[in-house]
């Protein structure tokens, strides 16, 4: 028989800040006031109401000049152009995919839109429309970059760069968007022997580093090869090490991620997500980030 872990309730003390120091956040809740100043201007996630700028969300509250807006903590993905979002392929229509991308509205990869296999530049044809689900077909997971938000916030994708297209093997974690960190890029080759994409839409993939990258297929061909046991061990560490970060509302990226990892490298795989193994890795996470800054 396999072993059972139990355990009782304790009372956990509750982790500090994750902010630096002196920029503590201003959290609202629906209905809190957030001025009573009549200079400023209302952005996402707020209404005027007898002269009083009030929150209409949960969230931190965001000043740009004159301009006052909250950032919801938990929302769904709010497509902005240059994002990097992976996606999962829900329909295949006529010259054109749909692609849950975590927002309120299917987003769009249109025909014209993709990399044709060999990266040639040419007009679409009636073959290639005939032949979209051999490039992709309805469950397969995508890379890709947001090319334009429609007026209702459906979102419009491209996959024209090599680095994006269909993904193969790997893993899939879903966070809320508002914890992965806006970055100059979002894809990482992490030192521990594995890679991830950030999604911007709150989708990260973690998937082995590729020995060599295949750019002549314009980014449909899939590695079908038995992955090592060693990087599936990477893989799943760095998954339980997110899953970790996440429960105590750390920021994702490449760094957090990194010293996380770090940090856990003396607990097995499955001990992570003990609730004391958890805080002690992110305890240990979080104070490095913090000596970086200072």
């Amino acid at each position: 028989m396999a072993a059972v872990t139990m355990r009782l309730p304790a009372v956990r003390a509750p982790l500090g800040s994750s902010a630096p120091r002196g920029a503590e956040k201003h959290l609202v809740a629906p209905g809190d006031t957030i001025t009573t100043d009549t200079g400023y201007m209302k952005g996402h996630g707020t209404y005027v109401e007898d002269d009083k700028l009030i929150a209409s969300v949960a969230g931190v509250v965001e000043r740009v000049n004159k301009l006052v807006c909250v950032r919801a903590l938990k929302a769904r993905y709010n497509g902005e152009v240059g994002d990097v979002v992976v996606g999962r392929i829900t329909e295949v229509q006529q010259k054109r995919w749909k692609v849950e991308t975590n927002s309120r509205l299917d987003s769009v990869l249109l025909l014209s839109s993709i990399n044709l296999p060999g990266g040639e530049l040419r007009r679409r044809s009636a073959e290639d429309e005939l032949a979209m689900r051999d490039y992709l077909q309805e469950g397969d997971l995508i890379s890709a970059e947001v090319q334009s938000v429609f007026s209702d916030g459906a979102v419009s994708l491209h996959t024209r760069s090599l680095k994006y297209g269909k993904l193969a093997q790997g893993v899939l974690v879903q966070v809320s968007p508002s914890l992965v960190k806006r970055q100059k890029t979002h894809f990482h080759d992490l030192p521990c022997g594995a890679s991830v994409i950030l999604g911007n839409n709150g989708f990260i993939w973690i998937y082995p580093t590729p020995e060599q990258k295949d750019e002549e297929a314009g980014g449909f061909t899939t590695s079908l090869e038995p992955v090592p046991l060693s990087d599936r061990e990477v893989i799943s560490r760095l998954r339980n090490c997110i899953v970790a970060l996440v429960t105590h509302k750390m920021m994702l990226f490449d760094t957090s991620i990194l010293y996380c990892y770090e940090a856990s490298l003396p607990h097995q795989i499955k001990d992570i997500l003990k609730p004391e193994v958890t805080e002690e890795i992110v305890l240990e996470a979080r104070q490095r980030l913090l000596d970086l800054e200072g």
